[in-house]
């Protein structure tokens, strides 16, 4: 079978679907062009481990990949979600090679991908590309920070909710595909909790949850039953994509 995960890309800027790239002037789109590569991003992918060399950088479409904390006696908890909004592995624009943090795919789908190298020599040039990825980090360190209190104060189902509305803005249609261990894992929780975080949903109407898998039923419910982190770190997002 052909392998067509490291060719670069042979398609045009306005059917890619990632906003950093997208909004890229012509000109630096076209300087790009040739260091990215397609790239497969199938579930479970990691893009980066904990404490190793980040040797390439993502610009997912519409898989989405979770950033992970850790701790020693591996307990795992999600401290931050990248979609077709950002760009996988911002820590190398930073100064350093490696994060305490890991990062795989938890919703697959394709992407892009480029060396570290060629991201640091375009990031370096400034113009466009360095100012999209600067209001990127702002919205990623926002939404971290969101997070960190929400997982502290909220209540369990409002947390499930903000994170099914970040995984909808991020994904293609109202279906996704998410386990109850994936859902655990993410939430820093049990199974029988999130079981009855999903009914809580599920019994308002909200969402229809069966079978790994979660449909969207009534989006605008779900974010008046959410707690105020989405709605604060939504608009960070926003300006983005302006």
């Amino acid at each position: 079978m052909h392998d067509t995960s490291q060719e670069p890309i042979k398609t045009s800027q306005d059917s890619i679907n990632n906003t950093i790239l997208k909004n890229l002037p012509t000109a630096d789109f076209k300087r790009l062009f040739s260091k990215l590569q397609k790239i497969d991003l199938p579930v479970f992918k990691y893009c980066y481990h904990s404490e190793q060399p980040i040797t390439h950088v993502y610009f997912p479409e519409y898989a989405v990949a979770s950033v992970v904390s850790s701790t020693s006696d591996g307990h795992n908890i999600e401290i931050g979600i990248i979609g077709n909004e950002g760009m996988v592995g911002v820590d190398v624009l930073l100064g350093v090679d490696s994060s305490p943090n890991a990062c795989f795919i938890q919703i697959p789908n394709g992407g892009y991908r480029m060396t570290t190298q060629a991201i640091r020599e375009e990031f370096e040039q400034g113009g466009e590309l360095q100012k999209s990825l600067l209001r990127y980090t702002h919205a990623l360190m926002t939404q971290i920070s969101q997070t960190a209190l929400c997982n502290r104060l909220h209540l369990i189902e409002q947390r499930l909710a903000r994170w099914l509305l970040m995984c909808h803005d991020r994904t293609k249609g109202d279906v996704i595909d998410l386990t109850q261990e994936f859902l655990s894992l993410m939430l820093g929780v049990n199974r029988p909790t999130v079981t009855v975080a999903a009914s809580i949903l599920q019994g308002a109407g909200f969402i229809k949850y069966s079978r790994g898998k979660i449909i969207m039923l009534d989006r605008e419910e779900l974010e008046d039953f959410t707690c105020e982190c989405y709605k604060i770190v939504k608009p960070e997002y926003d300006r983005i994509a302006q």
